[in-house]
């Protein structure tokens, strides 16, 4: 009976999974993401610096992983509980059939698309009035796509654009926009187009991905090695 019980405690603790993920997934996280960190969290067992910075950087995520760490807590110690219950002969499946049935209907909910479409608008909305733009992560502050990539390009002194001026090479054609410069411990954001690049320099750009790895290919791949 101890078995049917602790089988019956991990299909709900699934079915928190599986409902968190799909919550995470509200905010824009991709599924595999989400499924990946709620376990993780779940778990205790940390989960990968990249993709922290994903669950971090956004309060409303940040307030399902600190629900999911409390709950792995109280997990460890239901187990233990069912356990002692065992040994006193005292399991209650009917509240742990409620409890399933309770959250089978709040996943079914959960999936359908009308509940999905309305509880990402109410998310959208409560990023919008509660947190301030600089509070918010910074994907959704410059409306980022699945096509957008906001990255460093460094420039050594093998650039081809070392020595040139920042509007030779960013043209308006082009789907990339330089947002600033960092060169040593100064920030340059004024007159950018008239700003000569010099070795050294970091470009902050923002744009399409594939523009950006396609023009500035020789100084990603040495900010890679």
């Amino acid at each position: 009976m101890e078995l049917l019980l602790m089988l019956g405690y991990f299909i709900f603790v699934a079915m928190v999974i599986e409902a968190s993920a799909t919550l995470l997934t509200f905010t824009g996280l991709k599924r595999k993401i989400a499924r990946y960190q709620v376990i993780s969290m779940l778990t205790n067992t940390g989960f990968t610096t990249d993709e922290s910075k994903l669950i971090l950087e956004h309060p409303i995520r940040r307030k399902i992983s600190a629900f999911l760490i409390l709950f792995g807590a109280f997990s460890l110690a239901v187990i233990i509980s069912i356990l002692s219950s065992y040994l006193s002969d005292d399991i209650r499946f009917k509240q742990l059939g409620y409890i399933l049935a309770g959250s089978g209907i709040l996943l079914f909910f959960l999936k359908m698309k009308p509940v999905r479409e309305f509880l990402q608008g109410k998310l959208d909305t409560s990023m919008e009035k509660q947190y301030a733009l600089d509070e918010r992560p910074i994907r959704e502050v410059l409306y980022m796509n699945d096509d957008d990539l906001l990255t460093v390009v460094p420039l050594s002194n093998e650039s081809s654009f070392v020595n040139k001026q920042c509007n030779e090479v960013f043209g308006y054609g082009e789907d990339i926009q330089l947002l600033f410069i960092k060169r040593g411990e100064e920030v340059i954001r004024l007159h950018l187009n008239d700003e000569q690049m010099h070795e050294g320099d970091l470009l902050y750009v923002l744009g399409d991905e594939k523009s950006i790895r396609d023009k500035f290919n020789h100084e990603l791949e040495f900010k890679e090695q």
